[in-house]
C-alpha cells in the first residue's frame, strides 16, 4: 500500500476538525494542482497518510486513512479535479516539524523537504517509518 501526505492550513481545516468529523470522515476537496490530482487518483481505500499543518505550525500532526477513492470534486466548476474522502486515524504523540524533517539526513529525498508547496504528496515506506518514529508512533 502507498502512503501519502496531505497539507492543510489549520485556519482552513485543522487536525482537530478532521478528528471531529469522526468515522464518516470528510472529502479532501479544493485541490487544483495537476500533480496533486494524479496523486489523489492513485489512492486506494485503506491507504494512510500524514496530516500536515501548513503555513502555521508546519508539522505532521496526525495520520489519516482513505475511506473513499477518487471522485469528482463538487467545488470545482470546471469539472477537471476530484477528491478522496479521509478519516482521522491517530494523532502523532509529538508533531514532526518541517525543520526536523529537513534536518534528518534519511529524509533528504522526501517530497516535503524538497517541494513543500505540493498539497498532496507521496511518502515512501522508509519515510513513513521514520516520520512515525520521530512522531512517537514507532
Amino acid at each position: 500500500m502507498a502512503h501519502w501526505l496531505y497539507k492543510s492550513e489549520p485556519k482552513t481545516w485543522s487536525w482537530d476538525q478532521q478528528v471531529e468529523a469522526g468515522e464518516h470522515g470528510t472529502p479532501w476537496n479544493g485541490v487544483r494542482n495537476h500533480v496533486a490530482k494524479l496523486n489523489l487518483m492513485a489512492m486506494q481505500v485503506g491507504e494512510r497518510g500524514f496530516f500536515y499543518h501548513s503555513n502555521e505550525g508546519k508539522a505532521v500532526v496526525g495520520v489519516v486513512e482513505v475511506i473513499r477513492p477518487y471522485y469528482p470534486d463538487d467545488t470545482d466548476p470546471t469539472g477537471r479535479f476530484g477528491m478522496v474522502d479521509l478519516r482521522a486515524v491517530e494523532p502523532l504523540a509529538r508533531p514532526v516539524t518541517l525543520e526536523a524533517i529537513k534536518a534528518e539526513p534519511r529524509l533528504k529525498a522526501m517530497v516535503l523537504a524538497n517541494n513543500s508547496r505540493l498539497s498532496v504528496q507521496p511518502v515512501t515506506e522508509e519515510e513513513w517509518r521514520i516520520v512515525r518514529e520521530m512522531g512517537g508512533l514507532g
